[in-house]
């Protein structure tokens, strides 16, 4: 029954990544061994791999926490995914990754005893602790044209937008005749409320189920675009500054507040001047079965999928991740997907926890320590 589902999964990925530059075929019967072996150490091992903001220290596979345990059939999604658009180093290993997806765990698990070196991944100080974050994609109700209740307009980036170069402000977007005439026609769909647009703004990417001019409703994804190159500044801090405490239930507590305090909602809003741009994109049943397009490209699959600094590990290097806190308790396969400009560092990672509210909860909640173990080819120079 599982392998069933398995290759059906395989199939669904298979179809999803059937428009990338370099897609999977469909998965070939694997070749199953006989005996599985338990993972095996590899002695004593000497060296490190140096990175811009990391190193990379070889270990056993002993090191990592809960590798006999995890379901990897769940992580083989990100990896069939990663296919699609792998770096150098994956690209000659995605056939054998192919063909596992109908494999057992433990089938899957020699595999990547056999093919793949464990490297703990530590800061340049040798500091090897870091913190977890995740994120999550969001689901809103919007219009197609403005009226008094959806009135937040979501916008494309404005022509002539320059990578790298600051563009106005969030104030200045909101208020400035010169920024507003740039964007005017550039509006994608109106929101009701404008916490829940900078919360799409923060996230990055999100679902809307718009109400179009006539009437009809459907889901359409927007994905991220562009910012304003301004820099961010968190609201949650700004409201501490302002005296009401630690808010530890982001957005409820921000809406709470605004709730009591309707006439500084601008104020609050305007206190974090990056701005976001959003593209649209239509949404197959394939598609909603899986998260936006991380950087590397490919979608995001929920549990499965982190954003990294790409000074530390490279998009689409399979990592095991272990974070122990009162969100969550986590020992598992993930692969670098996705980045975001609040990750930075060498053991850092925000781990995508899905779609919709339940996963926003898990997201919001989420903030612990953290330890990393990049999972590299044997006898491929890492990056």
């Amino acid at each position: 029954m599982r392998n069933g589902l398995l290759w059906t999964v395989g199939l669904v990925i298979v179809a999803t990544l059937a428009g990338c530059s370099v897609g999977p075929r469909v998965p070939d019967a694997p070749t199953r061994p006989s005996v599985i072996a338990p993972p095996r150490d590899l002695g004593p091992l000497t060296g490190s791999l140096a990175h811009p903001k990391s190193r990379w220290v070889p270990v056993g596979w002993s090191e990592l926490p809960g590798f006999g345990e995890d379901p990897l059939h769940e992580a083989w999604i990100a990896l069939l995914a990663n296919c699609a658009r792998p770096n150098a180093a994956f690209a000659p290993l995605c056939r054998d990754v192919r063909q596992l997806t109908i494999a057992t765990s433990e089938e899957q698990r020699q595999w990547m005893t056999d093919r793949l070196q464990p490297y703990r991944i530590e800061a340049l100080n040798g500091q090897s602790e870091g913190k977890l974050t995740s994120y999550y994609e969001p689901v809103y109700d919007a219009s197609r044209v403005p009226n008094a209740t959806y009135n937040v307009p979501l916008y494309q980036a404005p022509e002539g937008l320059v990578p790298k170069r600051p563009w106005y402000t969030r104030q200045e977007i909101e208020t400035l005749p010169e920024a507003q005439a740039a964007l005017r026609g550039r509006e994608i769909a109106w929101m009701a409320d404008p916490i829940d647009a900078l919360m799409l703004h923060i996230q990055g990417s999100g679902r809307l189920r718009i109400t179009e001019a006539n009437g009809y409703q459907h889901t359409v994804r927007v994905a991220f675009s562009a910012t304003n190159e301004q820099p961010y500044r968190s609201v949650q801090q700004w409201l501490m500054s302002q005296g009401v405490g630690k808010v530890g239930k982001w957005p409820d507590d921000t809406k709470a507040w605004a709730v009591q305090n309707p006439q500084r909602v601008t104020q609050l809003l305007w206190s974090n001047p990056r701005y976001v741009f959003f593209r649209e994109e239509t949404m197959s049943e394939v598609d909603a079965a899986f998260g936006p397009r991380g950087a590397q490209g490919v979608p995001l699959t929920a549990g499965r999928s982190i954003a990294v600094d790409r000074e530390s590990i490279p998009y689409g290097t399979p990592v095991w991740l272990a974070s122990s806190g009162p969100a969550a308790q986590l020992q598992k396969l993930v692969v670098a997907q996705d980045t975001g400009s609040a990750i930075l560092g060498a053991v850092r990672a925000d781990y995508f926890a899905g779609t919709g509210a339940d996963a926003g909860r898990l997201a919001a909640s989420v903030n612990q320590p953290l330890r990393l173990w990049a999972l590299w080819p044997r006898q491929l120079p890492a990056p």
